[in-house]
């Protein structure tokens, strides 16, 4: 008899952390679903998530450690490493070592990286990719509250009357919490929602006020809202008097950023503004949500405190539905801010700065070489790495030749570089080329530890599949170097439970309640109550946010309410910010380009690519343009478009959209040379960095734009292996059953005798040519099978996707209608579905209109029920009103738009 097994475990995508139901069989993963005893998400998934059981292939994995192009067991592998990491070290000092890790690696992972890097080897050179997301973020936190501490938790998202999303599409970006503040507006219509935000995006499908602001303006506008409350008397003076340092200060430096101006400085209404002022003014429960939009930037360390001020100011933190909350892009990295990834950090929320931190992290670690200094963060550790400063450099579980500012960059310094030591779970990262050491780790379903979500929920991610051959876990991989390098003792772990365990008692080492309120240490990170599970108590822990301890044996919901700060004063520390625009201004024939994230796709793709049916709601890259900028520039829809910067070059087709501000273009940033020739966007990012941070400026790097004409374009679907030729661009989709190319030709027309040859195999051809041959189609077949189609001409042909690949791979004899595979689409035109709008149903474009249009359904709810479009996690939602609206013109829009003119 079969039996299924439901594991419990935690979502490896974004920083959400929504809980998992894995059902195996047999050792085999066969679905998975939301759990609903987790708090996160409460029994849904994303569309992400609801796929995770379609990327757990062993297809495309690193299977066997290798040195040098071949491959060793992992004894030679580990004495490699080890060898050659202590050779450098005699030679040139720590400060020659490098090690960038990972968000989406567990803390015990973390924490043995840190302990290696900091305690024992002796540098601070450990930085990690969550740099590129949340570390202004911390950065903020640190100065106005003394920790990086996340006063709030998801439910105050419920509980607010006020939602204020900032430099977040929420929609797209953490889709499960969208969905929570989106029940609540549908139970509390009387919530107000506003989104701040240069583009229209998803998330105003819910909104009351959407402000279209100039990029980078957002500490102008906070500003402005810090003047607005002082000037109106809307602050919370006794709050303020017990609680705040600093307000004297504050006051007098926006004295002159009134409302007037501060709409001249944003280029947004100053009627919306004044909406928005007015209700966060008039609103006790508010929750300010702000993510990519504001750290990613310049001056995000600036603009997460303006943020951060005007909840101070009006005593807006600490209670149920009021707080600042920073949401974290990465499913773990807050738990790599607990066990100390970044640079500047030490470990247990402790500083490097501190020397009684210092003192007692070398007390606890027994850590000879304990760092004294902060080190390198991502962009100039690379810079280092170019150099020849640092001569080794350990990459874990990221793919920084991709998601990396000016990444052609971090190739040239990688190639360079005397020793580079890839460990991940894939084998075709576009980093991995540069590996002289590749270390074949595990992945989600084989890692086992614990992650930390956004509202400080510490989660498992337990153990369900056997690794494929000889991957290891990345804390394994760490400590056995580490003993080979002479540090037995302290590394000498037999689980993941061992590190926690260690980990759980660092926080509360000697973190005493001098000066504190009782039960308060002098660090806000404390689970030192998790400090003596057992095996099993780990292995079936319950999500829980921290602290945990004496104090809060339960975990603690939200910090503040006491009013006690952990600044040496207690006191929150008011920050006095000078807002600026971003470095770089776009000049002449330059937009600004902002980089960011599509619905159904996760970072460089290596694992949301496995899975097929999140390639069908946007499959190819894109460039997101205005209307009027784009009949400017003579750019047409789907058009083929050149961004240029720095002689880089990115290229991908305009999709033209009045959700984009005329000075702008975005790109999205997950594809790689994987997937498209030319479409890796942060190539084009300029390495700028907030100077307090380190984190750089994703948002806005200046282009000029260019269209392209191709002599010929064309969709190629294959059942084999194909390789564009050299001159093509092209862009790669795979499919279930084949996988889809979109060719471009910029010099040749198109030819069957380039086809034939690129498929010596085929054995039958049909097609068609014209006779200035501008268009060619053809169809090749092994037997009577059919293995390629190929539809081409001057523009990109229109095709039914779905119906012409379910071909490739089918009978089809010579007295069978072949022609009609050269249409591209099926002789029924009721067999058509367009392009896919629900990934989690797959339900088609034009399958939706049908409905609306033969009165099957008359609104997103009934769409739901007819075609169950939307009725899964509801990240179509927005695009599937927008298609209720389109054919049903009585429906009206919940969002209120607002120009761009002050």
């Amino acid at each position: 008899m079969i039996t299924t097994e439901t594991i419990k475990t935690t979502c490896p995508y974004c920083g959400v952390g929504c809980g998992v139901d894995a059902k195996v069989q047999q050792g085999n993963l066969i679905a998975v679903s939301g759990s609903t005893e987790h708090p996160a998400n409460q029994g849904r998934l994303c569309v992400k998530g609801s796929a995770l059981d379609e990327t757990v292939s062993h297809q495309g994995r690193l299977l066997s450690p290798k040195v040098a192009g071949k491959n060793v067991d992992w004894d030679a592998a580990y004495s490699h490493v080890a060898s050659k990491l202590s050779d450098i070290i005699e030679k040139h000092g720590p400060d020659a070592i490098a090690m960038y890790v990972s968000g989406q690696i567990l803390t015990e992972d973390y924490y043995v990286a840190n302990k290696l890097m900091k305690g024992f080897i002796g540098t601070a050179n450990l930085d990690t990719n969550s740099r590129l997301c949340m570390s202004s973020a911390v950065a903020a936190h640190k100065r106005a509250f003394g920790s990086d501490t996340v006063p709030g938790c998801y439910e105050d998202i419920e509980l607010a009357d006020l939602v204020i999303l900032t430099g977040s599409n929420l929609a797209w970006a953490h889709p499960i919490i969208y969905q929570r503040l989106a029940k609540a507006k549908a139970e509390r219509p009387e919530i107000k929602i506003v989104v701040i935000d240069p583009r229209k995006t998803a998330s105003c499908d819910i909104a009351d006020l959407h402000l279209p602001l100039k990029p980078g303006s957002d500490g102008f506008l906070f500003n402005g809202l810090t003047h607005h409350l002082i000037a109106n008397k809307k602050i919370d003076k006794t709050f303020i008097d017990l609680h705040c340092e600093g307000f004297d200060s504050l006051s007098e430096s926006v004295q002159q950023q009134t409302l007037v101006q501060t709409a001249l400085d944003c280029d947004v209404s100053a009627e919306a503004l004044k909406t928005l002022y007015h209700w966060f003014a008039n609103t006790e429960c508010t929750v300010t949500l702000f993510s990519q939009g504001i750290n990613q930037s310049s001056s995000g360390v600036d603009k997460g405190n303006a943020i951060i001020n005007c909840h101070l100011i009006s005593g807006k933190i600490g209670k149920p539905g009021a707080a600042p909350f920073s949401i974290t892009g990465q499913p773990n990295a807050m738990g790599g801010r607990e066990a100390g990834g970044l640079a500047n950090q030490l470990a247990a929320h402790m500083e490097l700065k501190n020397p009684n931190s210092l003192d007692k992290v070398k007390r606890f670690w027994n850590a000879p070489n304990l760092v004294q200094k902060e080190g390198l963060k991502a962009v100039d550790m690379f810079d280092a790495v170019g150099s020849g400063q640092i001569k080794a450099i350990w990459i874990i579980a990221t793919n920084p030749v991709v998601s990396m500012p000016d990444a052609d960059k971090i190739k040239q310094a990688l190639a360079h570089c005397d020793l580079v030591i890839v460990s991940d779970s894939s084998d075709s990262t576009d980093t991995l080329q540069f590996a002289d050491v590749c270390l074949p780790a595990t992945t989600w379903g084989e890692k086992d530890g614990t992650t930390t979500n956004s509202e400080r929920r510490i989660s498992r991610q337990r153990r369900f599949l056997r690794p494929p051959e000889k991957a290891q876990d990345d804390w394994k991989i760490i400590c056995e170097v580490a003993k080979r390098m002479g540090f037995n003792d302290a590394f000498n772990f037999a689980s993941s439970a061992d590190i926690f365990r260690e980990h759980a008692a660092l926080s509360g080492f000697e973190n005493n309640s001098v000066n504190r309120a009782a039960g308060n240490g002098e660090r806000d990170f404390d689970i030192s109550g998790l400090a003596e599970i057992s095996d099993l108590e780990y292995q079936n822990l319950e999500p829980i946010q921290w602290p945990v301890n004496s104090t809060y044996p339960k975990g603690r919901k939200r910090f503040f309410d006491d009013g006690h700060f952990y600044t040496a004063s207690n006191k929150a520390h008011l920050i006095t910010i000078t807002p600026r625009l971003p470095t770089y201004a776009a000049g002449g024939d330059q937009l600004i380009l902002n980089t960011g994230r599509i619905r159904d796709q996760w970072h460089t793709m290596t694992r949301t690519g496995k899975a097929h049916r999140l390639l069908e709601h946007i499959a190819t890259p894109l460039i997101e343009i205005h209307p009027e900028t784009a009949e400017q520039l003579l750019i047409k829809n789907a058009s083929l478009v050149s961004l240029k910067d720095r002689g880089i070059e990115y290229i991908a087709r305009a999709n033209i959209s009045d959700a984009q501000r005329k000075d702008s273009v975005f790109v999205p940033m997950h594809w790689s040379d994987a997937f498209a020739s030319h479409a890796r966007a942060n190539s084009l990012v300029r390495p700028i960095q907030d100077a307090l941070s380190g984190q750089p400026e994703f948002k806005h790097s200046p282009v000029t734009i260019t269209p392209l004409t191709p002599r010929w374009q064309g969709v190629l679907l294959s059942a084999s292996d194909f390789v564009p030729d050299k001159r093509m661009e092209w862009f790669k989709t795979p499919l279930a059953n084949c996988t889809l190319w979109e060719l471009i030709d910029l010099e040749k027309s198109p030819s069957l005798t380039w086809l034939t040859a690129a498929y010596p195999k085929v054995d039958q051809w049909v097609h068609l040519v014209d006779s200035e041959q501008q268009y060619l189609s053809a169809a090749g077949f092994i037997g009577n099978k059919l293995q390629v189609v190929l539809l081409s001409g001057p523009a990109l042909p229109e095709y039914d996707k779905t119906w012409l690949a379910s071909q490739i791979g089918t009978e089809c004899s010579p007295n069978q209608d072949r022609l009609r595979l050269l249409a591209g689409y099926p002789a029924d035109p009721s067999l058509q579905t367009g392009k896919t709008i629900c990934a989690c149903y797959q339900i088609g474009e034009q399958t939706i209109i049908n409905a609306l249009q033969n009165g099957e359904a008359n609104s997103v709810g009934g769409l739901g029920e007819k075609l169950k479009c939307g009725s899964n996690c509801g990240s179509c939602i927005p695009e599937l009103r927008t298609l209720v609206n389109d054919y049903n013109p009585d429906a009206v829009s919940s969002a209120v738009e607002t120009d761009n003119t002050a």
